[in-house]
C-alpha cells in the first residue's frame, strides 16, 4: 500500500461575481476551511463596501471556491479566499489567483497583498508556490487567538527589483521563508 498521495485531476472553473444566492455555498466552504470562519453578517458587511468585490468559482452549477478582495489605488488586497475541501489541489485556487493577477497593470495596481496566520503553513507554502513573498509580520493580528500574521505580496514580474528576481533574500522574513 502506497503512502504517496495521488494527484487529483485538474478542473476548469468559471469565475464570476458573487451574488446573494451563492451565500449558502460560500458559507459552507468558509466553515469547512477555517477554524474561525466569517459569519454571513461579516460577508455582507464587507461586500457592502464600495471597494470590495466577491467572486466565486463554479464547476458546473456548483460553487467550489470564492474570494473577496479590496481595490486600492496601487494594489489589490485579498480578504478571504477558500476552496471546497473536495476541490483542493485541483487548480481552483490557482485559477482564482490568476484572475486577480490578470487585473494588475504596470500603470495602476501593481501588486496583490494578503494576510495569513503564522500557524497556517499550508497557505504560506501554497502562496509561495504562486510567487507571493512574505514582506511583513503583523503582531497579534488575530483577535480570536492573538496570533501573528504574515503579510504576503505578489508583484508583477516586470516590477520586481533585481535582487528579488535573482532569489536573494532582502529582509529577515524573506530569509526565514527561504530556509
Amino acid at each position: 500500500m502506497s503512502t504517496v498521495p495521488t494527484a487529483k485531476a485538474q478542473v476548469r472553473v468559471h469565475i464570476r461575481w458573487m451574488i446573494r444566492r451563492d451565500m449558502p455555498e460560500v458559507l459552507a466552504i468558509e466553515h469547512a476551511s477555517y477554524e474561525f470562519p466569517w459569519c454571513e453578517e461579516e460577508f455582507l458587511r464587507v461586500l457592502r463596501q464600495r471597494n470590495c468585490i466577491g467572486m466565486v468559482a463554479e464547476c458546473g452549477e456548483r460553487v467550489v471556491g470564492f474570494m473577496i478582495y479590496e481595490l486600492h489605488k496601487s494594489r489589490l488586497q485579498v480578504l478571504n479566499l477558500a476552496v471546497a475541501p473536495e476541490y483542493r489541489r485541483m487548480g481552483v485556487g490557482r485559477q482564482m489567483v490568476a484572475k486577480l493577477v490578470g487585473k494588475l497593470s504596470s500603470h495602476r495596481r501593481t501588486k496583490i497583498l494578503l494576510q495569513t496566520r503564522e500557524s497556517n503553513l499550508s497557505a504560506q507554502l501554497y502562496f509561495r508556490a504562486l510567487d507571493f513573498r512574505a514582506v511583513e509580520v503583523v503582531r497579534e493580528a488575530y483577535e480570536d487567538t492573538g496570533e501573528d500574521a504574515y503579510v504576503l505580496q505578489y508583484v508583477l514580474p516586470d516590477l520586481i527589483p533585481t535582487e528579488l528576481a535573482e532569489g536573494v533574500p532582502v529582509n529577515r522574513i524573506a530569509r526565514q521563508l527561504e530556509g
